[in-house]
């Protein structure tokens, strides 16, 4: 079974005009993992950074692990190959090494990403889902639990938003217990975030288009958080999803209603 590479390049919101000299930088420095996604609008570009890379001989193909995933639109069986076929045509690719479930909620099927109706709310497809998918994930949204369930049964698990944000004036990366631990570590805030995951087993795909923080996001693999370094981290818990998606929060299958 091929294994995932534990630290990948996300590039959700990353614009077009970037994210092709994003993927190129990544390459060079060192990423082998990349995650995109049919909703991003962005995987032509992301593509094209691949197979210059490809051309350039720096990597082949099966150097790579390109992940994308099906959107909530074509959750229908007669929907997927063909879904699945656009991206690969995007990414100019043959195969993809994961094609993922992007959310657990089937969306009525057409011509808009988002299909709301009158009252700005997601209008369902009847699909069922039984998928794995993505989970967010930072000191301030832990998962402990989530995790713990997955790891016992095999499942591996990716973190998507590692890195935190701003939400309700809340940035992660100004938590002075994470700005200790970066300066004890002679490392960032962003270094710290990712190897905490890293030894946790979880995979994670910090995004970014700069070239120095592509950088900084790898170097990664030289130290290491203490016993109590990742303790103190995980104290930092409390629940706080940045991601919630609230025009779909009617939907049978919202997932952010259950307890993990």
């Amino acid at each position: 079974m091929e294994k995932i590479p534990v630290l990948g390049l996300g590039t959700w919101k990353a614009a077009p005009g970037d994210v092709t000299e994003a993927v190129k930088v990544a390459i060079d420095v060192g990423y082998r993992h990349f995650d995109c996604a049919y909703l991003y609008h962005n995987e032509s570009e992301v593509g094209a950074g691949i197979q210059c890379k490809i051309n350039e001989g720096v990597v082949q193909r099966e150097d790579l692990f390109i992940v994308s995933k099906l959107w909530c639109t074509c959750h229908e069986k007669s929907l997927v190959r063909a879904a699945c076929s656009q991206t690969l045509k995007a990414l100019k690719l043959d195969y993809l090494d994961l094609y993922l479930i992007h959310w657990p909620m089937g969306f009525k099927p057409g011509g808009k990403d988002l299909p709301l109706d009158r009252s700005g709310m997601v209008i369902p497809s009847d699909t069922d889902f039984l998928d794995t998918w993505e989970i967010e994930c930072h000191p301030y949204l832990a998962q402990k639990n989530l995790i713990n369930f997955c790891q016992s049964r095999d499942v591996s698990v990716t973190a998507y938003q590692p890195l935190g944000g701003s939400s309700e004036g809340v940035d992660l990366m100004d938590s002075p217990v994470i700005q200790a631990m970066a300066q004890k570590h002679q490392k960032s805030p962003a270094q710290i975030l990712i190897r905490f995951q890293i030894q946790r087993n979880v995979i994670v795909i910090p995004k970014s288009v700069s070239p120095e923080r592509i950088l900084e996001n790898i170097q990664v693999f030289d130290f290491e958080l203490t016993e109590q370094d990742m303790n103190d981290l995980l104290s930092l818990d409390r629940s706080l999803r940045l991601t919630t998606f609230p025009t779909a929060a009617n939907h049978k299958d919202y997932p952010f209603h259950a307890e993990y």
